[in-house]
């Protein structure tokens, strides 16, 4: 899957519940469809984003953990 991503999201540092406020806060400033990448360090962002996403309708559409960093790359609905 491709796609380009529209804005940066850096919630390394901060923990639950954390990143997922700023999620929130950022994904209600974005148009829809465009894509946000996250990148964060708190391991509970594993369970919270994709929860997150799923309870707003938004699109996950990749996640990965890489060297203690986790990102995620979210399509916001329209």
């Amino acid at each position: 899957m491709s796609f380009e991503i529209d804005v940066t999201m850096d919630a390394c540092g901060l923990y639950c519940p954390e990143p997922v406020m700023m999620l929130h806060n950022q994904v209600r400033d974005m148009a829809g469809g465009a894509v946000l990448e996250v990148i964060a360090t708190d391991p509970s962002t594993e369970r919270d984003v994709p929860k997150f996403c799923n309870f707003l309708g938004h699109e996950l559409l990749s996640s990965k953990a890489e060297n203690g960093k986790y990102f995620y790359y979210i399509r916001k609905t329209a």
